[in-house]
């Protein structure tokens, strides 16, 4: 296996309005679609040509259903407990005129536990949720699938920058430090390193070997092995960013992992998360899918 992404897996329900009245009817667009930070870095590692799993927890119910059934059609392999009291997590995105609102329910996902992973989790590279990392419950889970990967790559991705600032800058590193990868955007390697772009990347990459900065419509900085280097963002009309922070994820760790250039794995991410913030779907096209 060439990617393992442990942790989040989600239904989400896109709204598109131009304006909400509270207590009252309005006419818009309602999507529903698979997602979740370790779902959607799977299906665009799949996309980039990496054999991919998700481990995680699902409802017992037509949400459950449902993503499971989109991934195995992305060629992503589910190892999906089944949780018999939780619901599956689902995520509200509402657009309205110039606004994005959201309401996360995390469900199932929160739940994850030791027991629900393997002893070992043997694939090239593995990816875990900063989500299940920064919140309880959930963070045993994270901790042990650190401590039970087997990979060149064993990555983690920072989420959220008031998650991070609630866990601490001090304790995120020293609870990583089985980790040789960290992927994080701006305000969230503030948190953590009082920098910002390809400084912050520097700074990290002196505690990770592989460290990834997303710095949104200024491209990216990616720090291997020390060296430093800086992608341009393409220019593209913005639709919804939502999901392309982890569809680079997705494609960094797997281009990095069948030996591409970092030049090119950064070029092949950033472009990636492109895709995804000039659209509304969070996934590729089925026909898009690179060999």
């Amino acid at each position: 296996m060439d990617l393992v992404c442990v942790g989040d897996v989600m239904l989400d329900i896109r709204v598109d309005a131009n304006a909400l009245k509270r207590g009252g009817d309005v006419h818009g667009r309602v999507l529903m679609q698979p997602g979740g930070t370790s779902a959607n870095a799977a299906v665009w590692a799949s996309w980039a040509g990496a054999s991919t799993r998700v481990i995680g927890r699902i409802g017992d119910d037509l949400q459950g259903k449902t993503v499971r059934g989109a991934l195995q059609e992305r060629r992503v392999e589910a190892t999906l407990v089944i949780d018999a009291q939780a619901p599956t997590g689902t995520m509200l995105v509402v657009h309205e005129s110039g606004e994005r609102s959201m309401v996360a329910d995390r469900g199932a996902n929160a739940l994850l536990k030791r027991a629900d992973l393997p002893p070992t989790i043997d694939a090239a590279a593995v990816l875990v949720s900063g989500y299940l990392l920064l919140q309880e419950p959930g963070h045993d889970a994270a901790i042990a699938a650190l401590e039970r990967s087997r990979g060149e790559l064993v990555g983690v991705e920072a989420a959220s920058w008031p998650l991070v600032e609630a866990f601490g800058a001090d304790r995120f590193f020293e609870e990583t430090t089985r980790a040789s990868a960290v992927f994080a955007n701006d305000r969230e390697v503030e948190v953590l390193t009082g920098r910002t772009g390809p400084e912050a990347a520097a700074v990290l990459g002196a505690r990770y070997r592989v460290a990834a900065v997303k710095m949104d419509g200024r491209g990216a900085a990616l720090c291997v092995d020390g060296d430093v280097i800086v992608q341009p963002a393409e220019a593209i009309e913005e639709i919804d960013p939502t999901g392309a922070g982890d569809a680079f994820d997705g494609v960094l760790l797997a281009c990095l992992r069948r030996g591409d250039a970092p030049q090119e794995a950064l070029a092949r991410a950033c472009h990636a998360g492109a895709l995804v913030a000039a659209s509304a779907q969070a996934w590729p096209e089925r026909a898009s899918s690179h060999g």
